[in-house]
């Protein structure tokens, strides 16, 4: 007798017979992917139930499609969960099936510190959860990426991570529960070092930046430049003289910065925004000369003289003896704010980068003694008024340098502060800590409990059992 055809006998006989097998609840089971649709896949057991992977059986996922888990081919190991021997179906889970292999991987990253990546599937009013490769994994409030605050959050505050994908740590698992716990934040923060540590290595005075302003104070504005902040001062921010920054930047604007200095022991960064290419002063110079003729706008009035605009942010001054050819009181006497006059250059000063201007020296001399004794004096009054506007700067510098002062202070205070933050994060990780080690003291006091009282219950039994004997 052919041995191959008893060979095939054997085999159809087996097949047969599997072929009638029933399922029991809780069986684990392998299969191949037959057919899939947007809400279940069908699977062939090579039995007469035909399987069943509803979606949500398939993937902790809510986002996730059928087509994105298995695809029909697959060879796939399940879990029975209701047989149907009256329509010849059984209801599977895959998801099950993966949650108990992939525990394992999930504890695993806790004990060695691996990065893991997660998609935000759920919010609730303590956190949120993340799915990824491995399962679920919860993470609370304060370790996501949210500042710290107050005021409890809610859950409509975590809404925004929802479908977004994180790297996070796994710091704590429940084994008995099979539940992890997550830090978005820790492997943000650690990111956040090295960045920071890179920029310092390679920061140096003059390397351009696109930075985004993070705030406006009355000194300057803080720019974001991604690792770290720097700080713009309000004389940078323009060559035109401001009061506030604001005049200039907001809060979300992108500008481009450069670094003016650095301070790697205390970590900080004064940036330049204004460019030597706008520099006013060098258009200035390169259109205009000495004795040239231009017509200029009256900016502003002092007791000694009118300051005019020769070209945005290069203003020179009229001084009160240059306005006239004969002796005024005061400057408004001749001259109005917004008024356009035409004027002399009389003298450039490059090195103070000041302007003197003349109406005076385009008006018909006068030649007495009398007023030219006058000019002589007017002339060392002028010199006197600039030695003035001299001590004048001087006195605004030394303002720049208060505020620079202040804004250190003002940045010592926010390291104290996040000092002081990152204390209460401790504190409350203790806490915690201590409130999960109580709740895992309790429950093993319960499974201690119960074991007693089943101990009990069988050295009861057996001693009635032996008393029996002895009868």
């Amino acid at each position: 007798m052919d041995t191959s055809m008893i060979n095939d006998a054997m085999s159809f006989e087996e097949m047969l017979d599997a072929s009638f097998k029933t399922l029991r609840t809780g069986e684990r089971v392998k299969g191949v992917i037959t057919s899939v649709t947007p809400t279940e896949a069908h699977v062939d057991l090579g039995i007469k139930y035909t399987g069943m992977i509803p979606l949500s059986e398939l993937t902790d996922d809510p986002t996730a499609k059928t087509e994105d888990v298995v695809k029909v081919g697959d060879e796939v190991e399940v879990i029975v969960v209701k047989p149907n021997d009256a329509e010849g179906t059984v209801l599977l889970s895959k998801k099950r099936i993966d949650t108990d292999k992939n525990w394992e991987a999930i504890a695993q990253a806790e004990k060695d510190g691996t990065v893991l990546s997660g998609k935000a599937i759920e919010a609730t009013r303590g956190g949120i959860v993340l799915v990824c490769e491995n399962g679920r994994v919860f993470i609370p409030i304060s370790q996501t990426t949210l500042p710290r605050r107050e005021e409890p959050y809610e859950e409509k505050d975590l809404q925004q991570f929802l479908g977004n994908t994180y790297e996070f740590k796994v710091i704590s698992v429940d084994e008995r529960r099979k539940r992890a716990v997550g830090s978005i934040r820790t492997v943000a923060s650690e990111k956040k070092r090295e960045a920071e540590a890179k920029f310092w290595e390679t920061a140096e005075v003059g390397q351009k930046f696109t930075g985004k302003v993070k705030s406006v104070k009355n000194y300057g504005a803080f720019v974001d430049l991604g690792p770290v902040d720097g700080m713009v001062h309000v004389t940078e921010l323009s060559w035109k003289r401001i009061k506030n920054p604001s005049e200039v930047v907001n809060v979300g604007d992108e500008i481009d910065v450069y670094i003016k200095e650095l301070d790697p022991e205390k970590k900080r960064i004064s940036l330049g925004h204004r460019s030597e290419a706008e520099n006013p002063w060098n258009v200035f110079v390169e259109k205009y000369k000495v004795d040239d003729v231009v017509d200029v706008k009256i900016v502003s009035l002092t007791p000694f003289g009118a300051f005019a605009e020769l070209i945005p942010g290069i203003d020179g001054l009229i001084h009160i003896s240059q306005i006239s050819n004969k002796k005024i009181a005061k400057p408004s006497d001749e001259l109005s704010i917004g008024q356009t006059v035409t004027v002399k250059i009389t003298a450039i000063d490059s090195e103070t980068k000041k302007v003197s201007l003349s109406i005076r020296a385009l008006l018909e001399p006068e030649t007495s003694e009398e007023e030219s004794a006058e000019t002589a004096a007017e002339t060392a009054a002028e010199a006197v008024e600039e030695k003035a506007e001299e001590v004048k700067e001087a006195a605004e510098e030394a303002v720049k340098a208060v505020t620079e002062a202040e804004v250190e202070a003002s940045e010592v205070a926010e390291e104290v502060e996040e000092a002081a933050v990152k204390a209460k994060e401790t504190a409350e990780e203790v806490k915690e800590a201590v409130e999960e080690a109580a709740e895992a003291a309790e429950e093993k006091a319960e499974e201690a409990k119960e074991a007693v009282e089943e101990a009990a219950e069988d050295v009861k039994e057996a001693v009635e059992e032996a008393a029996k004997d002895a009868e």
